[in-house]
C-alpha cells in the first residue's frame, strides 16, 4: 500500500470516531502520531551510531496535582508497534491518563556543564526532551474509541518504516503533499508555499555551508527543508559538516499544528534534534532588542499576508513602521534580523508593492539599506485554491542601497491559463529564470528599473512590464457592426427555437 493511501485510510478511521470532529483536529491527532512513529524510527538508529544512548522517552517523571509520577517507558516501540497489544479502553487509559500528562509536563533535568563523554550525553537528553516536551505543549488526544484508535496505530506501524532509505525518500514526498492537504483551509493568510517556489528560492540565494539560514514564519518548515537538502547536497561530506548544518537551521512559528509539523518535517529531512524551531510569535519581540549576535546569514520566508497582528504587537516596532499589517511587520523585521551582506528571498502580495502610508516608508528604508536587485513576478493561481492575491517574491542583500532593480515576470507554462491540483507549479518552469539571472538582458519578460524611477512613482514597486505584448484594439465602429450582426443571428435563431417549441406543443395538444 503506497502512504498517501495510507494517510488517506487512516483519515478514514478517524472519520468514524464521535471525538474527532472536522479535518482540523483529524490533523492534529494524526500530526502526533506521526512525530511520535517517526521519532521512534529514528532513536532505532541512533541506538546504533551513539554509544549508551539514552532515549528521552524513557524513565520520563513529571508533576500531577503535586505529586510526582513516573513511567518507564513511552516510546512508540512499547505501546504501539504491537498490533495485539493494548486497545480499547486500556489504550484509551494509557494515553489520556499517562502518555499526555509526561509528555506535556516531563522534568527535562537541570542544564549540565562540562565537554566530557557524560555531560555531552546528558547535555543530549535535555535537549531531546525539551524538543518532545515543546512539541506536546499544545497538541490534544481527540480519540474517543480506544478500538479505533488503535486501528490507526496499526495502519501507521504497518506502512511507515522510516529507517528503510526507499521509503524516507518516498515519504518525504508524500508528507509535503499530506502538508499542502493539511493546510487547504488558508487560515488567516497562511498558505502552503509551493515546492517549486521555494526551491528556486533557495536555488538562487545559494546558502552555504556554516550560513545560518532562518525562516521567522517558517510553518511547516518548507523552505528550511530546501535549504537543509541544498547545502547537504553541494557542501557537506563528513560528520562534522553534518553536526554543523544542523547547527545552523532556525525556524519559529507561533501556531503549535505549523509547529508540530515543522518539527516532523526537519526530522524527516535528517535534522536529528531539531531544537532551532521554537514554537513563538518572531513579532512579539521588541525590533530594538534585536543584536548582532541574533543576526543571522540568510532569510528564506512566506510570512502570512492578509492577516492582522494583535493588539500591542506594532508597539515593538519604531513609531513610523507601526501597523497591524502581518507582511509589513514582517519585512521590517527581516531588513533588523540579516547581518551586514546578508541575503533574503522573502515572498510578498502585490499590496506590499503598491502600498502606501507605511508601506511607503517601509520600502524607502529596504532601498536605503539593502539592495533589492530582484523582483520576480508570480503568476495568478500560485496559491490557488486558497487565495487569488497576485505574489511576488523579492531577492535583495542588506549593506548596499539599491540602485537598480531587475523584474521579471514569471509566464504560465504553455498551454496553461492557471495553476491547480492536477496542474501545480512544477520547478522546471524557472530554468529560463535560473538561465537568466546571471546574464540578465532585458526581454518580454524582463525588465530593469533604476532607484531614481521608483523615487519618482513614490516608492511603488509595482511596475508592470513595459515589453509585455501590446493589447490590440480593434476600430469601435468595426466592433459595433459585429455586435448588431451576431445580435440579430441570435435572434433569428430565438425565433426558429419559438416556433419548433410551439409546434411540439400543437402536435401534444
Amino acid at each position: 500500500m503506497s502512504l498517501s493511501t495510507t494517510i488517506k485510510s487512516i483519515q478514514d478511521v478517524m472519520r468514524k470516531d464521535v471525538g474527532v470532529d472536522g479535518d482540523a483536529q483529524r490533523i492534529g491527532q494524526l500530526v502526533w502520531l506521526l512525530f511520535l512513529k517517526i521519532w521512534d524510527d529514528r532513536e532505532t538508529e541512533l541506538e546504533l551510531i551513539e554509544d549508551d544512548f539514552t532515549s528521552p522517552l524513557c524513565n520520563v517523571t513529571w508533576q500531577e496535582a503535586g505529586e510526582t509520577k513516573h513511567a518507564e517507558d513511552l516510546r512508540w516501540s512499547f505501546w504501539g508497534s504491537d498490533a495485539e497489544g493494548q486497545t480499547g479502553d486500556g489504550l484509551l487509559n494509557f494515553v489520556n491518563g499517562t502518555l499526555f500528562p509526561a509528555l506535556k509536563g516531563m522534568d527535562i533535568g537541570p542544564k549540565v556543564q562540562g565537554d566530557d563523554a557524560t555531560a555531552r550525553k546528558a547535555q543530549a537528553l535535555r535537549r531531546r526532551r525539551v524538543l518532545v516536551k515543546a512539541v506536546f505543549e499544545d497538541a490534544y488526544q481527540y480519540m474517543k474509541s480506544g478500538t479505533l484508535l488503535r486501528q490507526v496505530i496499526n495502519k501507521l506501524q504497518e506502512d511507515i518504516n522510516f529507517n528503510d532509505l526507499e521509503s524516507r525518500h518516498v515519504f518525504g514526498d508524500i508528507y509535503e503533499q499530506v502538508l499542502k492537504d493539511l493546510q487547504g483551509a488558508g487560515n488567516a493568510g497562511e498558505y502552503y508555499t509551493p515546492r517549486a517556489v521555494t526551491q528556486f528560492a533557495v536555488d538562487m540565494v545559494n546558502p552555504r555551508l556554516g550560513q545560518i539560514i532562518l525562516d521567522p514564519a517558517c510553518g511547516t518548515g518548507g523552505f528550511l527543508a530546501c535549504a537543509i537538502e541544498h547545502v547537504r547536497g553541494k557542501e557537506v561530506q563528513t560528520p562534522e559538516q553534518e553536526l554543523l548544518l544542523q547547527a545552523c537551521i532556525r525556524g519559529v512559528e507561533k501556531k503549535p499544528l505549523p509547529h508540530l509539523l515543522c518539527v516532523t518535517n526537519m526530522i524527516v529531512h535528517g535534522i536529528d534534534v531539531p531544537t532551532g524551531v521554537v514554537h513563538d510569535n518572531t513579532l512579539s519581540r521588541p525590533l530594538r532588542d534585536i543584536g548582532q549576535r541574533d543576526r543571522v546569514d540568510v532569510i528564506l520566508t512566506n510570512p502570512p499576508f492578509g492577516g492582522m497582528e494583535e493588539d500591542g504587537i506594532e508597539g515593538n516596532f519604531p513609531l513610523e513602521f507601526r501597523t497591524r499589517e502581518t507582511a509589513d511587520l514582517f519585512l521590517v523585521l527581516i531588513m533588523e534580523m540579516l547581518k551586514d551582506g546578508g541575503q533574503a528571498a522573502v515572498v510578498l502580495p502585490d499590496g506590499t508593492l503598491f502600498g502606501e502610508g507605511v508601506k511607503t516608508r517601509i520600502k524607502e528604508r529596504l532601498l536605503a539599506e539593502c539592495n533589492l536587485h530582484t523582483v520576480v513576478r508570480l503568476p495568478n493561481g500560485v496559491f490557488a485554491p486558497y487565495t487569488s492575491i497576485k505574489t511576488n517574491v523579492l531577492f535583495f542583500t542588506k549593506g548596499t542601497p539599491t540602485k537598480e532593480i531587475w523584474y521579471y515576470e514569471h509566464p504560465y507554462p504553455a498551454g496553461y491559463k492557471s495553476y491547480s491540483k492536477t496542474k501545480p507549479m512544477r520547478i522546471a518552469e524557472f530554468d529560463v529564470e535560473k538561465a537568466w539571472w546571471t546574464d540578465r538582458k532585458e526581454s518580454r519578460q524582463a525588465w530593469k528599473v533604476t532607484l531614481e524611477q521608483v523615487k519618482a512613482k513614490g516608492y511603488n514597486l509595482d511596475i508592470s512590464n513595459p515589453n509585455a505584448p501590446e493589447l490590440t484594439h480593434e476600430d469601435p465602429d468595426t466592433l459595433l457592426a459585429r455586435f448588431q450582426q451576431e445580435r440579430a443571428a441570435a435572434a433569428v435563431l430565438r425565433n426558429q427555437l419559438r416556433d419548433v417549441l410551439a409546434a411540439a406543443l400543437g402536435v401534444q395538444g
